[in-house]
């Protein structure tokens, strides 16, 4: 294997990790905005970026998030289009799943049948790419 295929691996794996665990802590760190009730929309719009932009449980994960899409972004650079897109994306289902399961999230069979079935799908999708 090359070394530009083993450093785009782990570029994808990086970015699936800043995407897939921070899903669930800016979803946490959002909880409370559903509660805002402003008259005006754009004082509605203004108190939810106030509120958003005060919660380091939501800035931190968001930034981590967003630095994970500068990766995807360089990657994408020096990647196979065909084979970044469904691993990157992929292993960020796999990773919000396994962080929404520490953080106390329930996962159901369905979810693991559905992991499973991803990995097949990307495994097959991966091994016809390398051929």
């Amino acid at each position: 294997m090359s070394n530009a295929i083993i450093e785009n691996a782990i570029g994808f794996f990086l970015v699936a990790i800043c995407w897939g665990f921070t899903n669930p802590f800016i979803k946490r760190g959002s909880k409370g905005l559903e509660n805002l009730q402003k008259d005006t929309f754009l004082k509605q719009t203004l108190a939810e970026i106030w509120f958003l932009i005060t919660r380091w449980q939501y800035v931190l994960p968001l930034a981590i998030n967003l630095s994970g899409s500068v990766v995807y972004y360089y990657t994408l650079g020096k990647a196979d289009l065909s084979l970044a897109v469904p691993i990157t994306n992929s292993l960020t289902f796999i990773f919000t799943t396994f962080a929404g399961y520490l953080l106390g999230e329930k996962v159901s069979s369905r979810d693991l049948l559905g992991m499973s079935l991803v990995v097949a799908g990307v495994t097959l999708c991966v091994s016809s790419r390398l051929e």
